[in-house]
């Protein structure tokens, strides 16, 4: 499990700070039809992926960090889905779902 939150956590850090930066990902949130929560988002995922980390020192924000990023996840599927992406353009997002849906479920029944 800990490689799962290393690897959530670094992963969230970059998708975040790509949120915010990246003109790629602006394009994306206007293709998406939700540019108003771009910057939402990356705060959150940011947030999502400190809070794993601190999630070495204060358990309960594992789970609380995950069902974040999870619920994050589930809302980008959707969204993708909705704008007419393929199921191989949700495989990421999908992935990291499951992940953190495992992070959480394993912490909260530790």
């Amino acid at each position: 499990m800990t490689v799962l939150i290393f690897i959530s956590s670094f992963g969230f850090l970059f998708y975040g700070i790509e949120c915010l930066k990246s003109k790629k990902m602006v394009a994306e949130f206007e293709r998406f039809g939700c540019s108003q929560y771009r910057v939402l988002t990356g705060v959150l995922e940011i947030l999502g992926a400190i809070g794993l980390a601190i999630g070495w020192f204060v358990p309960y924000l594992t789970a609380l960090s995950a069902a974040g990023l999870a619920t994050l996840m589930f809302l980008g599927i959707l969204v993708r889905l909705k704008v007419g992406d393929s199921l191989l353009a949700c495989t990421p997002a999908f992935i990291l779902f499951v992940v953190n849906l495992l992070i959480t479920i394993q912490h909260i029944n530790h």
